[in-house]
């Protein structure tokens, strides 16, 4: 089968593998139809860190081709979103909806790698694969678009709002003005933010902020944008969603909130420092880290793709095939487009 590998900062090809097995009696595999490129999965491409492992694609939807014999939640057949995480649904943890850190498994158990590929194997997957009703043929390509988003980019944006604990009438900054970042200007609004302020500098971007949203842009950057963020929320946001995870962006963070603020921090932190002066002297509050897909995709998202309420799918901006790998990879670190989608198969 065709997978994607890294090979070197710049370069990603496509080499054969073998069909991933069943190793476990809680694994499925997943023919995938739609996968993606991440944020996330350009620090190593930029050669701004080391690639821990062969690639980072952690993104797909797909249709189940075998199930292990624990598996009693999907079939052969299903059409399935398939989460980064890998939550089990009954430890303390996912119970308390925060299946991004299940504490029935390690870590490394806990998030997909490897994934832009013709199959997968998905390891914990009787509670944490999330069904879509139907087949992939009933649904139009901007469907399936938003349906790959619920993976990660728009529930991760929704975590943002979570834990910042937006709530209706709130002014949110969003820090960000990527996939991520435009998705958590929509779980502000879902979540009822009166004033919901993106910090884009391209119009491209700026523009599907406003449709998902935004009442404000602060294009500034430095001194000058923070103050103008602080000045437009009237001395600071209720809530800052921090969707960079850049020294700087951090830093901002803190500086933009009004004291008794909460920061929702999902950026991937690289380089990352936090001031405890800074934040105890603002009684701030900052929490975050790996997103709950399943708990957001089953209680709220879903639900909201299917009624036509949210379109996160527009963050994917341009399709390749698997083939152009690298383009799709190469096209997001020139940004030229915000996401790219790509359709392994029909």
């Amino acid at each position: 089968m065709k997978y994607a590998e890294f090979v070197k900062a710049g370069e990603m090809k496509i080499v054969d593998k073998p069909m991933p097995k069943i190793e476990e009696d809680d694994d499925v595999i997943i023919k995938v139809l739609r996968t993606c490129v991440c944020g996330s999965d350009l620090w190593a491409y930029r050669g701004l860190e080391e690639q821990g492992h062969e690639n980072d694609g952690h993104e797909i939807i797909g249709v189940i081709e075998e199930v292990g014999k624990d598996i009693t939640t999907v079939k052969k057949g299903d059409f399935v979103i398939a989460p980064f995480t890998h939550g089990c649904g009954h430890c303390r943890a996912c119970l308390a909806g925060f299946d991004g850190v299940c504490m029935s498994h390690g870590l490394g158990e806990n998030f997909s790698v490897g994934y832009q590929a013709e199959y997968v194997r998905f390891q914990h997957a009787q509670w944490s694969l999330v069904k879509i009703p139907g087949k992939p043929e009933d649904y139009s390509e901007g469907m399936l678009k938003s349906f790959l988003a619920l993976a990660d980019v728009m529930a991760t944006g929704y975590h943002a709002a979570r834990v910042a604990n937006v709530r209706p009438g709130d002014s949110v900054i969003v820090l960000g003005d990527g996939a991520v970042g435009l998705s958590a200007i929509i779980a502000a609004k879902l979540r009822g933010a009166k004033q919901i302020v993106s910090t884009s500098r391209h119009p491209d971007r700026e523009k599907i902020a406003r449709e998902f949203g935004a009442t404000d842009n602060v294009a500034q950057r430095d001194e000058e944008g923070i103050q103008n963020l602080i000045n437009i929320t009237r001395g600071g946001a209720d809530a800052v969603l921090e969707c960079v995870g850049s020294k700087l962006s951090n830093k901002e963070a803190i500086q933009v909130g009004r004291p008794g603020a909460i920061v929702g921090r999902v950026g991937l932190p690289h380089g990352a420092e936090l001031n405890p002066g800074l934040i105890f002297y603002k009684n701030m509050s900052v929490a975050g880290g790996p997103a709950s897909v399943t708990t957001y995709d089953k209680e709220i998202l879903l639900k909201a793709v299917l009624d036509g309420k949210i379109n996160p799918g527009k963050v994917f901006t341009k399709t390749y095939d698997l083939d152009q790998i690298n383009e799709a990879y190469q096209d997001m670190v020139d940004r030229k487009v915000i996401k790219s989608y790509i359709k392994v198969r029909d």
